[in-house]
């Protein structure tokens, strides 16, 4: 394979690579429980936490909640997380690459 082989083909999979990467950041993902729900984008921005009303809280209760917002940030970063290493496993382990 000669060079500019080589070369083209290196930024074909650049190319696939971002394309990856912009799809993935402009993906949802949701993080939930009993009481509370998170919504993330790929970016690991927080777009939305959405409490449930009909729940009455005591100052115990709060605290609870505090750790189940918390719980539910961490799974939706890690579906994050999942999804970026399922979509980019394909492109093998490049040092400095995402």
């Amino acid at each position: 394979m000669n060079m500019q082989a080589l070369m083209k083909q290196a930024q074909n999979l650049q190319k696939d690579m971002l394309k990856i990467q912009e799809e993935i950041e402009n993906t949802e993902f949701e993080g939930e429980n009993s009481l509370v729900k998170v919504k993330v984008n790929g970016k690991k921005e927080i777009l939305s936490i959405t409490i449930d009303k009909n729940a009455s809280l005591s100052n115990e209760d709060l605290e609870m909640l505090e750790d189940m917002i918390m719980v539910s940030i961490n799974n939706a970063f890690k579906k994050v997380d999942t999804l970026r290493e399922q979509k980019m496993s394909k492109f093998g382990n490049i040092p400095g690459m995402f």
